[in-house]
Parts: C-alpha cells; structure tokens; sequence
C-alpha cells in the first residue's frame, strides 16, 4: 500500500513517459538519430554532418556512416543517411540522400 502523495509503480500516465522520452535538444536528436539508424543499415558512423526541427516539432538528422572501407582511406565509400524522428524521438523513417569518396570535394 502506498502512503499519501506516493505514486504507485507502474502507474506513470502516458504523458509523462512521453515529456520524460521527449529529445532534449539537437545533441539528443543526433544521438537517438544514430543509434537508430546504426541498428538498421550495420555500417559504421562516422558522425551527424545536420540537425533541424521540421514542422511537426520532430527532427531531421543527416548522419554521415562509412559504407565500403578502401585502401588508401581517401577512395573509401560514404554516405549521408536522412534519419526523421518524431517529438518524442522515435524513427519514423530513414533514407540515403547522397554516397561520395572519402577525398571527395563538396560541389
């Protein structure tokens, strides 16, 4: 039995597990954002090149991953992967914007 003012366990409302999963800025969306997409597509990450919010108070996160290992490293395959979370940080969809070498220059 619990005393007064006691919360219950398991007994946490819906919005509160949704305000206490909620991204915490744009360093939580890279971070939920390439972890997500890690679990998925099993390349290496070499980092988030973007982070925005869209206009359903979601992110978008552009993370860069390592797609096919060269020698020498410069000739090796990249790409940029599109990761949408939604608010709360859940991905709702992802997809490979651009591939590049490694000692490619930007146009």
């Amino acid at each position: 039995m619990t005393e007064p003012g006691e919360r219950r366990r398991g007994t946490t409302s819906s919005s509160t597990r949704t305000r206490e999963r909620a991204v915490r800025g744009a360093r939580d969306a890279a971070r939920r954002a390439a972890e997500a997409l890690s679990e998925l597509i099993r390349h290496r990450l070499e980092g988030v090149s973007a982070v925005c919010r869209n206009e359903d108070d979601g992110w978008i996160v552009n993370v860069d991953v390592l797609e096919v290992a060269r020698i020498p490293d410069t000739t090796s395959l990249l790409a940029t992967y599109e990761v949408e979370l939604d608010p709360a940080g859940d991905l709702l969809q992802y997809r490979r914007v651009a591939r590049y070498r490694r000692g490619a220059q930007d146009q």
